[in-house]
């Protein structure tokens, strides 16, 4: 997989939040290292996987260690979106012994949820593989992670929604009662939003869904609806409009909405449910 962490989006939109963790475990000194290593002397530690799974966030590991440090290396034998197992080494990182003992667990919490929500997402995708469907995240991620998160989705074989309120139109049901209903909400947004902005709106019943259908709505969201209701309301939007299935999408339950015939499946679960993948460094030594 390609990574979105070039020089230039990991200068302006990455090492902000990556300096802002650091500093929220080392306020002042890392008093631990210092009392054991009160000097500069090279070292390397190997990154080790301890389960199975789809690793994501290698740069965002190797970045946190090179802020303390710029001579610090990092050596790696995987790459994002890559399967491994328990037992991996996936790589190395070389450099001044009290840098890698300080950003030991600032990378590995990078490292092990972007590469959980990789896992995640990644379970959930071969479930939709030949269905033609686009497995979409949410918004429903944890604050100043999202950048990380999203493309954690990405690694495991999703599709990122909307990044932020600014990237694109989504009535949602607060939305519509602040605007009067389903046809008021979707005629002020393609009064405001510019021409090029799809409009997207969430529908909870069937009048609601008709409401969408003859406003112009170019995509619905079906929320929280069961399944023959669902059935009802493709038959009523007949191809007018794309269609998104949202409302406690899991792996466990994704499997009876793929035969449906819709366009997208959203989950918040990709990035708020999924569990880390347990990574570690290990065999430190001077060199």
């Amino acid at each position: 997989m390609k990574s979105m962490y070039d020089p230039i989006t990991m200068k302006l939109n990455v090492d902000k939040f990556i300096l802002s963790a650091l500093k929220e475990d080392i306020s002042s000194e890392d008093v631990s290292t210092n009392a054991v290593m009160p000097n500069s002397v090279p070292g390397e530690v190997d990154l080790v996987c301890k389960e199975e799974g789809i690793i994501c966030g290698l740069q965002v590991f190797a970045r946190v260690f090179e802020l303390l440090d710029e001579k610090t290396e990092t050596v790696f034998f995987v790459k994002d979106g890559d399967k491994v197992k328990a037992g991996d080494l996936m790589g190395k990182v070389r450099g001044d012994i009290r840098v890698l003992l300080s950003g030991e667990r600032t990378a590995l919490n990078y490292l092990q949820r972007m590469s959980g929500i990789a896992t995640y997402t990644n379970s959930i995708a071969k479930l939709l593989e030949g269905t033609g469907i686009k497995l979409l995240d949410t918004r429903k991620t944890s604050p100043n992670n999202r950048i990380f998160e999203k493309y954690a989705v990405r690694a495991g074989g999703g599709n990122n929604h909307r990044y932020n309120l600014s990237d694109g139109v989504l009535l949602k049901d607060n939305h519509i009662g602040a605007a009067g209903g389903v046809k008021e909400a979707i005629a002020m947004a393609k009064a405001y939003a510019p021409f090029v902005r799809k409009i997207e709106i969430e529908v909870e019943n069937l009048d609601m869904v008709r409401e969408a259908v003859e406003a112009g709505a170019d995509i619905i969201m079906l929320d929280n609806m069961q399944p023959e209701e669902m059935k009802e309301a493709i038959q009523i939007i007949d191809k007018k409009a794309e269609i998104e299935i949202s409302g406690n999408v899991t792996r466990e339950s994704i499997q009876r909405l793929t035969g449906l015939g819709v366009d997208y499946i959203s989950s918040g679960a990709l990035t708020h449910s999924a569990p880390i993948m347990d990574i570690s460094m290990k065999n430190l030594h001077q060199i």
